[in-house]
């Protein structure tokens, strides 16, 4: 009889630990790829080697420098914060550049005609504003009707009322210029708008710094830089707060939500209404704080300022990673992209090139920006990335 040996069996072996180590190197690519603002990181990192070749040497990173493309991007990025959060949620709002003009006719004229404390007038042109913006969003969600709609209509009437009451009230439309520097002083009698709104922080730093020979120094040995404006710390703290919120709170998970599917987020009992009126309140709010950083920094208003500005905003969002559709953006994407403005429009002034192609570039860069976020975004849903 014939005795049949068992088979060995071959152990299954474990995939080899390179293989797992290309699995988890792959899975960061993908992750970093999905990230919103990996856009408006790269073309910042572009936009910082291309000026560094061509304008290195000119002073435009200097102290000083930094500090004029930094203050230009500080004040875009205050809008794009609310613009980014609005289109995160599914929606738009036209009328920021008239808002800021509107707002800032609302703090000049009580102080300069009213004889109210400029404090005052600060908060009446935040309550007003604000409160247009949540009309604004109760007609978008009442009506039913495209926020494009209903905030371009608010372009053409806030820009008329502030044309309008500036010329029935003071019959002119630019208050206190810079020959007329009356508004400037009462904003720097005031403390507590000065200590707010007005300046520079961190100026002994730069005259420390100055007098060390690490920055460039005036004949009386204080720094050519002054110090840091209080609109870049403003920047700074509303992007921070923005991030934070979109990221680590239940309120940041709503706003997605509701920009990715209004009706599934109303059903599982997200306010929907209450979030994107809130957030055309909050966009109100940032067009405000830009209105009144500019009278305070420039000593005048005029009814026909922040012209374009909603286009620049709403560029910046997309460019920080921002889709269009809604339910997907970053507002430290939206930073990256309002910084990209200030360095290029700024930077432009440091080269030969002419000052007219920075429009040419933003539409470059708005057009760059959407294709690069689609293609990415098909490509980690299909996992090809």
């Amino acid at each position: 009889m014939r005795t049949t040996m068992p088979t060995p069996t071959t152990p299954i072996s474990s995939p080899p630990a390179a293989a797992d180590e290309r699995l988890r190197q792959t899975g960061r690519v993908r992750k970093l790829l999905a990230r919103p603002e990996f856009g408006a990181l790269s073309g910042t990192v572009l936009v910082f080697v291309l000026f560094g070749l061509s304008a290195g040497g000119s002073g435009m990173f200097s102290a000083e420098g930094v500090i004029n493309w930094g203050t230009v991007a500080a004040f875009l990025g205050i809008i794009a914060v609310g613009a980014a959060l609005l289109m995160i949620a599914g929606e738009f709002d036209l009328s920021i550049g008239s808002m800021i003009g509107f707002a800032g006719m609302m703090m000049a004229i009580p102080c300069l005609y009213w004889g109210w404390p400029v404090w005052l007038a600060v908060l009446f042109a935040f309550a007003t504003a604000m409160l247009l913006g949540a009309v604004n969003g109760w007609l978008v969600i009442k009506t039913g009707l495209p926020s494009f709609i209903v905030t371009l209509a608010f372009y053409f009437i806030l820009r008329g009322l502030s044309l309008a009451i500036s010329v029935l009230m003071t019959g002119k439309t630019i208050l206190s210029s810079n020959a007329d520097a009356v508004l400037r002083d009462l904003i720097v009698a005031d403390p507590v708008v000065q200590m707010l709104f007005q300046g520079h922080v961190l100026t002994g730093l730069f005259d420390a710094l100055a007098s060390a020979g690490w920055m460039a120094a005036r004949d009386n040995g204080t720094a050519l830089a002054i110090g840091v404006p209080k609109v870049m710390v403003w920047w700074v703290l509303l992007t921070g707060v923005g991030a934070f919120m979109l990221s680590r709170t239940r309120l940041g998970n709503w706003v997605l939500a509701v920009g990715g599917d209004p009706h599934a987020a109303k059903n599982v009992g997200i306010p929907v209404a209450r979030v994107k009126i809130g957030l055309f309140v909050l966009m109100a709010f940032c067009a405000t704080l830009f209105a009144v950083l500019q009278v305070a920094d420039a000593g005048s208003a005029a009814a026909d300022r922040g012209l374009q500005k909603e286009f620049e905003a709403i560029i910046a969002a997309v460019i920080g990673g921002c889709l269009l559709t809604g339910g997907f953006g970053s507002v430290i994407g939206a930073a990256l992209g309002a910084l990209i403005f200030g360095v290029v429009q700024i930077g432009i002034g440091y080269t030969s090139i002419d000052n007219n192609w920075y429009r040419v570039f933003l539409g470059g860069m708005l057009l760059a920006a959407v294709l690069f976020n689609n293609y990415i975004r098909k490509r980690v849903t299909l996992g090809r990335v």
